[in-house]
């Protein structure tokens, strides 16, 4: 893997080649290694190493990158005559800001809370014998209960850095072990997926048990109309539609005008149980504790008891939006650590989220004890906006949907299509699970409760 030593020497060689006012080199990379099985059968190992180097010139305010990943002279030399070569044609970029020296990455977060080591070594030492020994678990569970499985088994040993020549020096490296699984049977299939910087997080056997129940028990599934039905969201269906929100706490999104948020900071949009904040500190969380520019990533609260109180911003868009026409309407505007490499056009985004629960969670079987009628809801796919400002979005349950009578899973339902606002939605919750860290397919890892929800839309149902 590449070592923060060796990124170092790198660097150096990389400005001693360059002619640039300033320099900047985002390193990246992993070793990634995945097992995939189907049909009850491995049927693909992969495994790639590979490692880049992102090198951004300033030329008197003209900036641009370009990459390599070999590292010896000559390609670097290129690479450095590229950047430099794609910058001069540039135009110069009057809100460029220089790059930031160790004391501004730093910033006002010195106090802050250091994130936990994300480095495992029992997570970086996984072998292909021993992904094939965690799909032989799974394989064993479908068998014992006549279905079908597939999905993924993968790990990897990850490594993000940034250097510039005003001093600049983070380094991040990340261990991550992830398990998908589908269980199929003929009119029905169930799902679970988890992964965890360390390996020792995941049992194998209990999320393929946990996507076999949700298989068996939705088999024969009854068709039920549309309509609005109080739901229990698990924890992947609900990071997968609120996650299409988080991408709209930017400051770059308000500054642009295409955020639901413009002219709502500072007004209570959700429920009182609502609490959401960006913590790349949290001990579920994983990624580096720095942005693209290699600020530290601070602590957000962005939804306060309903109350959207706080967006995040990147340097450059903190500085704008200080001088524009709605820096009154925004709330504080610092840099919070945010921001993705320069240059780009989306600015920054919170991508450590933590959804906060009640202050007397309930675990999901309390919650379905307590509903009269509705439904149980294992994850959500094909989400798509349609009301932007309104944040309504459409998409469609899958993998174990279930009807809810007098306090039971009764049975299984055919799947649904659902045209819902997530701002009627999390002014309609009403119980919150404590949060775990969850995966989906729809958008980033978070860590967020399972949901309870009054009137949530479905408008079809589907056939399957």
């Amino acid at each position: 893997m590449l070592t923060q030593e060796r990124a170092a020497e790198i660097f150096a060689r990389i400005r001693r080649f360059s002619s640039a006012d300033e320099v900047e080199v985002l390193f990246t990379g992993a070793r990634f290694a995945l097992t995939r099985f189907a049909n009850n059968t491995i049927h693909q190992n992969v495994e790639e190493e590979n490692y880049v180097a992102s090198i951004r010139t300033n030329l008197g305010g003209r900036t641009a990158r370009a990459t390599a990943n070999q590292f010896d002279d000559e390609t670097l030399r290129r690479a450095v005559a590229a950047s430099e070569a794609l910058a001069r044609v540039q135009e110069p970029d009057p809100d460029l800001l220089p790059m930031p020296d160790a004391q501004e990455a730093e910033g006002a977060t010195l106090s802050a809370p250091i994130a936990p080591s994300r480095f495992f070594e029992q997570t970086a030492s996984i072998t292909p014998g021993d992904r094939a020994s965690t799909v032989k678990q799974i394989v064993s569970v479908a068998g014992k209960h006549n279905l079908t499985a597939a999905g993924i088994d993968s790990s990897s040993q990850s490594i993000e850095g940034i250097f510039n020549s005003r001093g600049l020096a983070r380094w991040h490296t990340q261990t991550l072990a992830e398990i998908s699984i589908t269980m199929l049977r003929e009119d029905s299939s169930g799902w679970q997926k988890l992964n965890s910087p360390d390996a020792r997080a995941l049992d194998p056997a209990v999320l393929a048990e946990a996507a076999a129940r949700k298989a068996i028990e939705s088999a024969r599934p009854r068709e039920i109309p549309p309509g609005k039905y109080t739901v229990i969201l698990e924890p992947a269906a609900v990071l997968d539609i609120v996650g299409f929100m988080m991408w709209d706490f930017s400051g770059m999104a308000v500054l642009d005008q295409r955020s639901f948020l413009n002219n709502r900071i500072g007004t209570k949009l959700f429920g009182d149980n609502i609490n959401i904040w960006d913590d790349a500190a949290h001990p579920l969380q994983a990624g580096p504790p720095f942005d693209g520019e290699g600020l530290r990533r601070e602590r957000v609260q962005l939804v306060d008891r309903g109350v959207v109180s706080r967006i995040v911003f990147a340097r450059g868009t903190a500085a704008k939006l200080k001088k524009s026409d709605i820096a009154q309407k925004v709330g504080s505007i610092e840099a919070t650590g945010h921001g993705y490499p320069l240059p780009n056009e989306m600015g920054e985004a919170p991508l450590n989220i933590v959804v906060g629960s009640a202050e007397n969670p309930q675990t999901t079987a309390q919650m379905i004890a307590s509903t009269e009628r509705g439904l149980l809801v294992t994850r959500l796919w094909y989400i798509r906006e349609v009301d932007p400002y309104e944040k309504i979005m459409t998409g469609m349950t899958r993998d174990g949907t279930f009807l809810i009578e007098n306090g039971k899973a009764v049975c299984g339902v055919r799947n649904f299509r659902f045209n819902q606002s997530l701002i009627s939605m999390l002014s309609n919750v009403e119980a919150l699970a404590s949060p775990v860290r969850a995966s989906g397919e729809e958008s980033i890892d978070m860590v967020v409760p399972a949901m309870k929800v009054k009137d949530f839309n479905f408008t079809e149902v589907t056939k399957f």
